[in-house]
């Protein structure tokens, strides 16, 4: 009994590593990964490779993470300017401005797109106007990232538990029930056969590319974790989240991509803009599992948005509260002054999901990868050089 009550209130013990593992996890798993549309997209469009891909881009992903959570830590940072500002030194007066450019795009893409494709859902579900759907998911953003970070982080490690649940009730069955397909379509790949989606050539050089494009528009999202950093004491613990994100990460992509592989070769696939519905819908158990994919999709698009909004809502309040001589007076309009942003960011995302710029937003994820390589990939890797790894 002490041992388990122990666990619960130490901050030392796995449930914080496992809460920013799972913030990461919550950051990447959105609608357009919960559709099957990002496995695609990225992965399965370029053939037999796709198998290997999760491998690299989940690799990257979990080492960038490691080494801005690290630099966070140690250099007290816990919001995405005051980060920026540290680590970029005498060029933050270009490099900050450039990555508050870089967070706005990925507040008016990402987010946008979690209240448009969660808004969607709904509307498909119940038969309810898009836009009263899209309040809906406004409203439960607006309550979880208004309580800060602790609130986020639990949230986060719930709705991971969720989402990993949701996902092997989909795909383990219908991997098992649809395995004949499975290999046969793992058959005609080895032979350079390209899917009822693809344009590509099945060569490797693509394929690579798709998967550090992938990494590169994911990696803008590594500001969210800084936060929470703030209740870390010890370096062990991130080394440990950073192992957790990677199996977590890996293993939900590997077998989406693998049970995503029984309907490559199915005609429906080409009209089809949910691809996850597809494989239920060839498989077993339609009638209950096609629910569970709504959900998972709902989950997904409402995870990302919140994790989001809350990175720049900390890095606004931190800003107006540094300027303040005293701890108490910090303290008296902290949750108003949380309220202000959060409100201002759910609004802003609800805005754009409602002028439907899902062209936009779909062009705006290359952009945004093109931002995360130049303001955070380059210096990373710069700094890591620079300094031989001795700030982290």
């Amino acid at each position: 009994m002490d041992k388990k009550k122990s666990l619960l209130v130490d901050k030392n013990k796995m449930p914080l590593v496992m809460g920013i593992a799972f913030v990461a996890f919550t950051t990447q798993f959105g609608g357009g990964f919960a559709s099957g549309a990002q496995i695609y997209q990225y992965f399965i469009n370029y053939g037999i490779w796709c198998l290997i891909l999760p491998l690299v881009t989940q690799g990257l992903y979990s080492l960038f993470f490691w080494y801005g959570m690290r630099y966070a830590y140690k250099h007290k940072t816990y919001d995405y300017r005051s980060f920026s500002d540290s680590l970029y030194g005498k060029t933050r007066p270009i490099m900050s401005n450039l990555y508050e450019i870089c967070y706005l795009i990925m507040i008016g893409t990402a987010s946008a797109a979690a209240f448009a494709t969660g808004g969607s859902t709904i509307e498909t579900l119940f038969g309810i106007p898009y836009w009263l759907c899209t309040v809906i998911i406004a409203v439960f953003i607006f309550a979880v990232a208004l309580f800060g970070t602790n609130v986020v982080r639990k949230c986060a490690s719930t709705l991971s538990v969720l989402i990993l649940v949701g996902l092997l009730l989909v795909l383990v069955p219908n991997i098992i029930s649809q395995w004949d397909a499975i290999t046969d379509t793992l058959g005609r790949m080895s032979t350079g056969e390209m899917t009822v989606l693809s344009q590509e050539t099945g060569a490797f050089g693509p394929a690579i590319w798709s998967a550090v494009l992938y990494f590169f528009f994911q990696l803008a999202s590594v500001s969210v974790m800084y936060q929470h950093m703030e209740p870390v004491t010890d370096e062990k613990q991130i080394n440990k989240a950073a192992i957790g994100m990677f199996l977590c990460n890996f293993l939900a992509m590997e077998l989406s991509i693998i049970g995503l592989l029984a309907v490559a070769f199915v005609a429906d696939l080409a009209t089809a803009s949910v691809p996850m519905l597809v494989l239920v819908q060839n498989g077993v158990a339609s009638s209950v599992l096609t629910p569970i994919i709504s959900l998972l999709i709902i989950l997904g698009a409402i995870s990302t948005a919140v994790n989001m909004i809350s990175g720049i809502v900390t890095r606004c309040v931190n800003a107006i509260e540094r300027r303040m001589d005293s701890p108490e007076k910090r303290e008296s309009g902290h949750l108003a002054r949380n309220a202000v942003f959060t409100l201002i960011f759910t609004f802003l995302a609800f805005a754009i999901a409602q002028f439907g710029l899902m062209a936009v937003v779909k062009q705006g994820y290359a952009y945004l990868g093109y931002a995360a390589l130049i303001t955070l990939f380059i210096p990373f890797v710069i700094h890591a050089i620079a300094t031989k790894g001795k700030e982290i």
